[in-house]
């Protein structure tokens, strides 16, 4: 039995986007990328164990990569950083694929019992923050914070420019599931800007929109090297919907969709178009189809946590009480980060350590 239903103000909201589009409604462009597309299935299998990963609780197994999920294509990873925020209930990791030499890093998404309400939510996001440098771009303003005013940029950051130097400019590879396949867009697009785009890649799964069709065009440039996988009849990549009849509130893809299907134990893959928006990919399909449960599985991997806590997105509401709710975080690392005030392992404890560590790349 399917853990919950689609609701009924996600139909309404979905039928009227349906009866717009139906009427002659013109999208919004995005601009085709001029860089070539390659899709390799061994490496997606790889990758989503990695976005499966991070979502388990048990610090100490994920840190020391002995979890019951560090197996199978990924059981060779070198842990290099985790970082969790506590108060915010953020979670990723960063290390070394040595198979795939590329440094990897892995967001973890919205946990099990707080989808449902996270996705009524979404219906009536807006796109109320202007993104920097991109004149006409805004974005989800949730999943901008999630990322860039809490510990993950800093952190993140930090860990990538160690490996680096460790290992050499080698790629980096950013995941993540749902809500971490949002955070892990603005990550890659951060790294981007940092290192240049042939330096990093990125795959979601099951990622929901994040901003409008400026940021769309923005982003398949700065990031030209990027995949999003949606299964089936997840509802998730429909959210926040698609309204192409009202432009101040729509949000647009950015490119480039694979959309996977199974059927009987078997796996097709669907390469979609480079507009964001192909309506012959997940967009096909009915809105009184749409699943929660297949946002659960990708590839054939679990992706759910393993345990029942509950996690909420830091809003823009929310931003003002950051610098309280990072006193209870925790960051763990190989190496000190880039700045030699804060040490590894530790939590902030000090009003000293926290401005400090707040106050480094922001």
């Amino acid at each position: 039995m399917e853990r919950w239903r689609c609701t009924g103000v996600v139909a309404l909201v979905l039928l009227l986007a349906l009866a717009a589009s139906s009427h002659g409604i013109r999208d919004l462009p995005v601009k085709n990328s001029d860089q070539s597309f390659i899709y390799n299935h061994t490496v997606a299998m790889t990758l989503v164990e990695y976005a499966s990963a991070v979502y388990m609780t048990d610090l100490t197994a994920l840190y020391t990569w002995t979890c019951s999920r560090c197996n199978d294509l990924i059981q060779g990873f070198e842990m290099t950083s985790l970082i969790v925020d506590v108060g915010n209930c953020l979670q990723a990791f960063v290390g070394i694929d040595h198979n795939l030499n590329s440094i990897i890093i892995a967001i973890r998404g919205t946990q099990e019992n707080s989808v449902q309400n996270w996705i009524k939510d979404l219906i009536w996001k807006q796109l109320d923050l202007s993104f920097p440098n991109m004149p006409n771009a805004k974005v989800h303003s949730g999943f901008f914070y999630s990322y860039n005013n809490t510990i993950l940029r800093l952190a993140i950051t930090s860990a990538v420019r160690k490996a680096r130097k460790s290992y050499g400019d080698i790629n980096a590879i950013v995941i993540g599931h749902s809500m971490g396949g949002a955070m892990a867009s603005f990550c890659a697009l951060d790294l981007a800007m940092k290192f240049g785009s042939d330096s990093v890649q990125l795959m979601t799964f099951g990622q929901p929109r994040v901003g409008n069709a400026a940021f769309a065009s923005y982003f398949a440039k700065y990031v030209p090297n990027t995949i999003r996988v949606t299964h089936g009849h997840d509802i998730v990549p429909h959210l926040p919907p698609y309204f192409s009849f009202l432009p101040q509130l729509t949000y647009h893809h950015f490119p480039r969709e694979v959309w996977v299907q199974d059927s009987d134990g078997n796996i097709t893959e669907q390469i979609c178009d480079d507009s964001g928006e192909d309506p012959d990919c997940c967009r096909c399909v009915s809105m009184f189809s749409l699943s929660i449960q297949d946002h659960f599985t990708y590839l054939g991997v679990d992706m759910e946590a393993d345990d029942w806590s509950t996690c909420r997105i830091v809003t823009a509401q929310s931003v003002q009480q950051l610098r309280k709710e990072l006193a209870s975080s925790v960051l763990m690392t190989r190496h000190d980060i880039d700045s030699e005030k804060v040490e590894p392992c530790f939590p902030l404890k000090t009003k000293a350590q926290l401005e400090d560590f707040i106050q480094i790349g922001m």
